[in-house]
């Protein structure tokens, strides 16, 4: 494979920050070319390969409307799966304020700027902003979130979940081993929801573990980039009716 093959710097981040989000049309729309780009990546195991072949494959049988009851049914029911970093740590205490506020300032330095609504320890949003990172730099930033997207894919398999193809291949990427992966994949069930086992065992692994997102430059030390996007836009999740609601606001109905 010659150099004019290869991807851009950053270009699997922001994919797989975006196969993460919230499925919309033009992301649905854009998976194939999703899917072409992720096949130049060289820094995937060839498990991790394996892996994100089937999640495309579990894509492509499946319509629009399936895939976002699949992933509102996975990911908008409690902490076990929830892809809000700091939530597995601090739950909703102060301290995941402060802790935000500190990332937020982080991706204001690279220019990355959020939206009304969009929370920056959101899983997705994080790999927009290390997109813009030298390669070295966002692969330490990525690791330090290794435990939490250990947790998080162990969850994942646990419930059959294609998405966890997608979380170990972030795991690949930071070199920090392979996740949990499910031998069988289908959709996701929103009557089934986390057991209190579950629960307990997530809040004694972060009881006493402090996540750190440190070693940011300070602003002028990395020069300014353009976000890689394989789609027009990022979807804002409150232009839509059938969204999650990035503000964790209780849901009602």
């Amino acid at each position: 494979m010659g150099a004019k093959d290869a991807n851009p710097p950053g270009t699997a981040y922001a994919i797989l920050g975006a196969l993460l989000g919230y499925p919309v049309e033009p992301l649905f729309d854009a998976l194939p070319q999703a899917r072409e780009r992720l096949q130049r990546e060289r820094g995937f195991s060839r498990d991790a390969r394996a892996g994100l072949e089937r999640f495309f494959d579990y894509c492509r049988e499946r319509d629009l409307f399936t895939l976002q009851e699949n992933y509102v049914a996975l990911f908008d029911r409690g902490r076990a799966t929830s892809l809000y970093l700091f939530e597995h740590v601090h739950g909703e205490s102060r301290d995941r304020g402060q802790a935000m506020v500190d990332l937020l300032q982080m991706y204001e330095q690279h220019g990355l700027h959020l939206g009304a609504g969009e929370l920056p320890d959101y899983l997705p949003v994080f790999l927009e902003y290390l997109s813009r990172l030298p390669a070295a730099e966002a692969r330490s930033l990525l690791g330090e979130t290794g435990e939490i997207l250990q947790s998080i894919t162990a969850q994942l398999a646990k419930r059959g979940s294609p998405y966890s193809f997608v979380v170990s291949a972030l795991m690949s990427l930071a070199g920090i081993g392979a996740g949990a992966t499910p031998h069988e994949v289908g959709d996701d069930d929103a009557q089934t929801p986390p057991s209190s086992d579950d629960y307990r065992a997530l809040d004694a692994a972060w009881a006493d573990e402090p996540v750190r997102f440190v070693g940011a430059p300070t602003p002028g030390q990395v020069p300014a980039q353009v976000p890689v996007h394989f789609y027009d836009n990022r979807p804002n999740p409150a232009a839509s009716p059938n969204a999650v609601n990035r503000t964790r606001e209780p849901r009602h109905g």
